[in-house]
């Protein structure tokens, strides 16, 4: 059978999705990351689903209970908390599984970023103010940063950075950052992002330490620093500017439906 690796989203229970749900509620087997995960969406599963929290598993562990359930008959859902393709860890299950043989798909979530936006009300890329978005987190007590990836090296773009997993180590982030940015440099945090807890915090490279450990925010949080996300004096976008110069629509694809 197939191990489908579904993005949960990033809290809220109601942000997975359509396909994600559908997914859930057709597989045996459903293991799914403890906590990250809001438990409403165990709901969804079959009545008779065999659930596995894997907060407290290995990979060795988490491997052998996916390839159990595939040799059983049984399609498995790999829920993860956000999106899969970002600081999900499903490379090194995905390569495992490869080398047992074992096929698997893979269904988007909503990221932790796009929720921390919303929470924001702001869009991350702004006409004539900063197109590039950089997702990243800081190496401390986990797996190095690739050389070139480091704060200093990153920060020298002037992009929007987002970084994940870091909240605790928000004195280190400023400190590197200043350099580039300026202390008036608009920086955000949000915390729980989509739960009914969710906490935003707003402030400049200059406050927002203070403010996140005033605030206790030690996890799940996401870390936003860039001009977008004070820009208010910037250019309309082109796409839908009266001037944009304006073509005839394309021919219709061949066999394609005609609206």
């Amino acid at each position: 059978m197939t191990v489908y690796f579904i993005g949960a989203g990033p809290g809220a229970a109601d942000l997975i999705t359509v396909r994600g749900a559908r997914t859930l509620a057709r597989c045996g087997v459903c293991l799914y990351a403890g906590s990250l995960v809001p438990h409403e969406l165990l709901d969804e599963c079959p009545p008779d689903a065999r659930l596995v929290d894997t907060a407290q598993l290995d990979l060795d562990r988490i491997t052998e209970e996916l390839v159990r359930a595939h040799e059983a008959g049984h399609d498995v859902a790999r829920l993860h908390s956000g999106d899969p393709s970002v600081f999900s860890a499903v490379a090194e299950q995905m390569r495992r599984l490869d080398a047992a043989g074992v096929p698997y798909e893979v269904v988007p979530g909503v990221p932790a970023f796009a929720a921390a936006a919303a929470a924001l009300k702001r869009e991350l890329t702004v006409p004539t103010v900063g197109q590039t978005v950089i997702l990243t987190r800081v190496a401390q007590q986990a797996t190095p940063m690739p050389p070139g990836e480091d704060l200093a090296t990153l920060g020298r773009s002037g992009a929007l950075l987002v970084l994940h997993l870091a909240a605790r180590y928000v004195d280190r982030i400023v400190g590197e950052l200043l350099p580039h940015y300026g202390a008036d440099c608009p920086a955000a945090v949000v915390a729980m992002a989509s739960r009914p807890d969710e906490l935003v915090l707003r402030g400049t490279l200059a406050d927002i330490a203070d403010r996140v450990k005033e605030a206790g925010v030690l996890r799940t949080a996401v870390i936003m620093v860039g001009r977008t996300l004070g820009a208010s004096q910037f250019r309309d976008s082109h796409l839908y500017s009266a001037d944009r110069e304006r073509h005839e629509p394309c021919a219709p694809v061949p066999g394609a439906p005609v609206a």
